[in-house]
């Protein structure tokens, strides 16, 4: 099933450390390019050693998605500075932007710098990818805390919400329903929708609503199926 969401020219992924949004975003990317859509991805992680859509770079590269992120992404070099590229990004409205945003609400203060253009164009869309098996988001009352002082940090609400709980290659379907009724109650405190549940294509989830299964991951990265 492809992912059903609306599609705006910019979309960020943001969520605590080991949700899985880089995963997501990088995915993606890739998914808007197979539509045909020129498409280009920036990490906006300043903290040195999360710098993780840098990891994609050969695939992304060999996709022809262009891939913004410090020089010095991936090294032992601290150098807490985005590129001016990024202004070019949410600024030239005819490419579509995805933005990894940094774990929590320090590395969202990155994102609040383009605030102001992005909320000027508003044609953004701001996931809160939540896993509710990673510390610190285990009940919707922490996850909505988290995304609390993303928002406040970043200056922008976000509008959906991606679940993406899973336990890594030790993940069951029981694992993934299992937290259907805790993100239901996400979207209740929140006032927010469930934009897509994520879970790997090998996983048999034909008893589940399909309305929460958009996005299935294989390996590393989720197939948008045709």
């Amino acid at each position: 099933m492809p992912f059903m969401y609306r599609k705006k020219r910019i979309s960020i992924f943001c969520g605590h450390y080991g949700s899985g949004k880089t995963n997501i975003a990088v995915n993606y990317a890739l998914s808007l390019k197979r539509d045909g859509c020129p498409v280009r991805i920036a990490d906006l992680d300043i903290v040195n050693p999360y710098f993780r859509t840098k990891d994609s770079a050969a695939e992304l590269e060999a996709a022809g998605i262009p891939l913004i992120s410090p020089t010095f992404a991936n090294t032992n070099v601290d150098l807490p500075a985005l590129p001016q590229e990024l202004y070019a990004l949410v600024q030239q409205t005819h490419t579509y932007a995805v933005m990894d945003v940094g774990g929590d609400d320090r590395g969202a203060y990155a994102l609040g710098r383009y605030a102001p253009y992005i909320l000027e164009e508003n044609d953004y869309d701001m996931f809160c990818v939540v896993n509710f098996y990673r510390p610190l988001t285990t009940t919707p009352e922490e996850a909505a805390a988290v995304m609390q002082e993303i928002s406040a940090a970043a200056h922008l609400p976000f509008t959906a919400i991606i679940n993406n709980s899973n336990l890594g290659a030790a993940t069951t379907q029981e694992d993934v329903l299992a937290t259907f009724e805790k993100c239901r109650e996400l979207s209740r405190i929140t006032g927010l929708e469930i934009a897509a549940t994520c879970f790997r294509s090998d996983l048999l989830m034909d008893d589940a609503d399909p309305s929460y299964m958009p996005l299935q991951l294989q390996k590393r990265y989720f197939d948008i199926n045709e």
